[in-house]
């Protein structure tokens, strides 16, 4: 049972992984064929959504004892993550298609 756990915990952390690059091959292709940060949430947005969303197994792995981690941290920080990102970030609509005048006010 302890081999299929581990090979399962490193299957998720590899998809994880591919997600995440992906994701960062998207962000770097399109600012690099831009040239510019306009349309990096438009690459990128929904891939790392998934990506965020599909990270509560992280919460599940805690409460049936896959990991030594408990459920308590784990919940709090994928929730404050995910209430960021789809409660928020989604909802406004610059960060959707004026990603660039969004970096500047938060980089003064």
């Amino acid at each position: 049972m302890a081999k299929l756990q581990t090979l399962y915990l490193f299957s998720y952390n590899f998809l994880q992984f591919l997600g995440w690059t992906l994701a960062l091959f998207r962000i770097l292709s399109n600012f690099i064929s831009t040239n510019s940060v306009t349309g990096v949430y438009a690459s990128a947005g929904e891939l790392i959504c998934l990506l965020q969303c599909c990270a509560f197994l992280e919460v599940i792995h805690g409460a049936i004892g896959i990991v030594p981690t408990g459920v308590v941290l784990p919940l709090m920080q994928w929730s404050g993550r995910t209430h960021f990102l789809l409660a928020i970030v989604r909802q406004i609509v610059e960060v959707l298609y004026l990603s660039y005048q969004i970096t500047l006010t938060f980089m003064h």
